[in-house]
């Protein structure tokens, strides 16, 4: 088959991608690269008005004549590359937004991509209206909004994705989940919000490149070593207040015992790496599921705090505190579970092994691109 992947969201298509070609089948992604994260993209769409002067004039365009000039940059990039964007047997769009447009033109470039190609798909991988909506109604016990609704942060923040819930957002969604064969969701704090939707085609979890990722065994002498990775942009969406809360009390009650490393706004490459000498990874809070860089920091051996909540183990058949440890958005949960590792360090090896075995099972790669091609030939 041959697959046009649009967008990109913390490798989700890059590793997808990668796990097709490794079946035999042609595979390309095209979108933007990730932010600062730097994620490699086949087809770039170049990003021109991101920053400096460039940005303020783009902004004050927008001001004053309500015309979006990124939105216009990326269509019309869109437009010239009709010959190497067409003639695929799938194309599966990241999320509902994968070019930061103006809904209307997002909604021109998902109608370009779906009339050049055949069967069209969507991902709900990282905040789209349903998942948004969910959450903004309150039916999580807790989710990127509870920082919003404690009035932490102000409805401006685009970080919170509430820009899903505008009228002309709600058209685009109306009119992708009209066009498209089915959407996968690729954990459960989008699984949840779409179960008994007529369009889900169910859930494949997030794909992780395991032939790059090698697993360390853990060792202990003296001191055990935790990474918190600070994305500022999301400073308070991921928790990382909470975390560093967290820090500040267990630093004050074991400084003999343990080391905090600590890196902000990194690109993937430096990230995936910056970790490599730690026992214990603090990714976010605000989740049920794990997202990309929790699932590798898994993959490498590391124990993780992050979305591991009930349901994630009712759904894996697991039991709590053996594969990933459930941050809850409280610090002194968090510091509690920081000292049980502390004083029981053959924990830490134990999860560790757990954790490898849960993404070699789960999460493989070439194992999820197999899911993607049964749901693609069969929906």
């Amino acid at each position: 088959m041959k697959i046009l992947l649009v967008g990109e969201y913390n490798r989700s298509h890059k590793s997808l991608k990668e796990g097709l070609l490794k079946l035999g089948h042609e595979a390309q992604v095209v979108g933007l690269t990730d932010g600062f994260k730097k994620v490699d993209i086949d087809i770039e769409i170049k990003h021109k008005f991101k920053s400096g002067f460039i940005k303020k004039f783009k902004v004050l365009i927008y001001k004053l004549l309500k015309v979006d000039l990124h939105s216009l940059s990326v269509k019309k990039q869109i437009q010239s590359l009709k010959q190497q964007l067409s003639g695929h047997d799938i194309v599966q769009f990241v999320n509902e937004s994968p070019f930061l447009c103006l809904p209307k033109t997002e909604m021109d470039i998902f109608d370009l991509l779906t009339s050049w190609n055949d069967k069209a798909f969507l991902l709900s991988c990282g905040t789209d209206h349903l998942s948004v909506k969910y959450a903004y109604e309150k039916k999580f016990r807790y989710s990127i909004l509870t920082p919003y609704f404690e009035n932490r942060l102000p409805k401006a923040n685009f970080a919170l994705g509430l820009k899903y819930l505008e009228p002309d957002f709600v058209k685009l969604h109306n009119h992708i989940y009209n066009t498209i064969v089915g959407v996968i969701s690729n954990d459960l704090d989008y699984t949840i919000p779409l179960m008994n939707h007529p369009k889900h085609l169910g859930l494949i979890p997030h794909a992780i490149h395991l032939d790059d990722i090698r697993f360390t065994p853990l060792t202990y002498d003296d001191k055990i070593v935790i990474f918190h990775g600070i994305n500022r942009t999301n400073y308070i969406k991921k928790g990382n207040d909470i975390f560093e809360k967290a820090l500040t009390i267990i630093k004050e009650k074991h400084p003999n015992k343990i080391e905090i490393i600590t890196v902000e706004d990194v690109p993937y490459e430096v990230y995936i790496k910056a970790f490599d000498s730690a026992h214990i990874l603090l990714d976010q809070v605000y989740a049920y599921d794990q997202g990309y860089n929790a699932l590798e920091a898994m993959a490498k051996g590391k124990v993780v705090f992050t979305g591991a909540e009930q349901e994630w183990l009712d759904y894996y058949h697991l039991e709590e505190d053996t594969v990933a440890i459930n941050a809850l958005p409280d610090a002194h949960a968090i510091v509690k579970k920081l000292e049980w590792l502390i004083t029981n360090p053959e924990k830490l090896i134990e999860i560790s092994i757990n954790a490898r075995a849960f993404v070699e099972r789960e999460h493989h790669h070439v194992k999820n691109a197999e899911r993607y091609l049964k749901i693609w030939k069969t929906s």
